[in-house]
C-alpha cells in the first residue's frame, strides 16, 4: 500500500517536471529578438540583451503594462510603445547601462545587438591602448581583481601525475 503511493507520487513528480513540448509556439519579435508568446511580459523582456529584471520592472510600471500578461496577448500599439520606450527610456541615470559614455559623456541605455557591438569595441580599445584591463582581456585572465590561485584554472595547461614509462 505504501509502495503504491510512493510509485504514484514519483510518477506525478516526473510528469510535473518533464519538459513540455509545444507544437505551435507563437514567436513575437521585439527589438530584434524572438520571444515566445506564452511567456509573461516581465520574464520575456529579460530575454532581450540589455534589459535586466529591474529595467523590465521599470518598463512595466512606467508604461502601465501588466507584468503577468502574456506577450502574445499584447496589442501591436503596446509593442510599438514598448520598443520606443526601450530605445529612448525616461528612467533615472543609475538604471541605464552606459553611464557617462566614453565617446560623448552622456547617459545612454543600449539594448540588443548594439550593446554587444559596443562592448566588443570597448574591449578592443582597451587592448589597443594596452591598459591593464586590456592586457588581462587579451590573456584571458580575470579583469576585475579576482584572485587566481584557486579559480580561473581553466586557462592553465594540465600537468598531472604521469605513470612510470617502461
Amino acid at each position: 500500500m505504501a509502495n503504491e503511493k510512493n510509485i504514484e507520487n514519483s510518477d506525478e513528480k516526473k510528469a510535473k517536471y518533464q519538459k513540455k513540448e509545444y507544437d505551435d509556439v507563437n514567436l513575437i519579435r521585439v527589438l530584434g529578438k524572438d520571444i515566445r508568446g506564452d511567456k509573461m511580459l516581465f520574464a520575456g523582456l529579460t530575454k532581450i540583451r540589455g534589459i535586466s529584471w529591474s529595467f523590465a520592472n521599470a518598463i512595466c510600471k512606467i508604461l502601465k503594462l501588466d507584468k503577468n500578461k502574456k506577450i502574445q496577448d499584447m496589442s501591436s500599439d503596446e509593442l510599438k510603445s514598448l520598443e520606443e520606450f526601450v530605445k529612448n527610456p525616461s528612467v533615472p541615470s543609475f538604471m541605464k547601462n552606459r553611464q557617462k559614455d566614453f565617446e560623448d559623456g552622456e547617459d545612454k541605455h543600449i539594448s540588443g545587438v548594439d550593446l554587444k557591438l559596443r562592448k566588443d569595441f570597448d574591449v578592443k580599445r582597451l587592448r589597443k591602448i594596452k591598459s591593464y584591463r586590456g592586457v588581462r582581456h587579451a590573456a584571458g585572465l580575470p579583469v576585475r581583481g579576482q584572485r587566481t590561485k584557486a579559480n580561473f584554472r581553466k586557462n592553465r595547461k594540465k600537468s598531472g601525475v604521469t605513470g612510470k614509462s617502461k
